[in-house]
């Protein structure tokens, strides 16, 4: 997994110890997002703007839940975004 799948998949892993199976119910909304049965693994398809794709989960989260879903990801993957340009950083991980 690379740097864009592992926030992929801490922002759903975290959203699920609050909201339970419907993270992955969003997660699965997502153009993009590829996952395993298990919930084991998400990848972001290789075609994809990885940016834009994190965008959209955060968004999705954020649409159902309001602004608190956008800090929980935040704050769930704050050691990942520091490893990336900040460039490459989604904007709705940005501060």
């Amino acid at each position: 997994m690379n740097t864009f799948d592992k926030i992929a998949f801490k922002i759903v892993k975290e959203q699920e110890l609050a909201i339970g199976s419907v993270a992955w119910q969003q997660a699965s909304n997502v153009k993009g997002l590829v996952f395993n049965d298990d919930h084991t693994e998400i990848l972001i398809g290789e075609l994809e703007n990885k940016q834009n794709v994190i965008n959209n989960l955060v968004a999705s989260y954020e649409i159902l839940f309001g602004k608190a879903a956008r800090q929980v990801c935040i704050e769930a993957v704050k050691s990942l975004v520091a490893e990336l340009p900040l460039d490459d950083v989604p904007t709705t991980l940005q501060h």
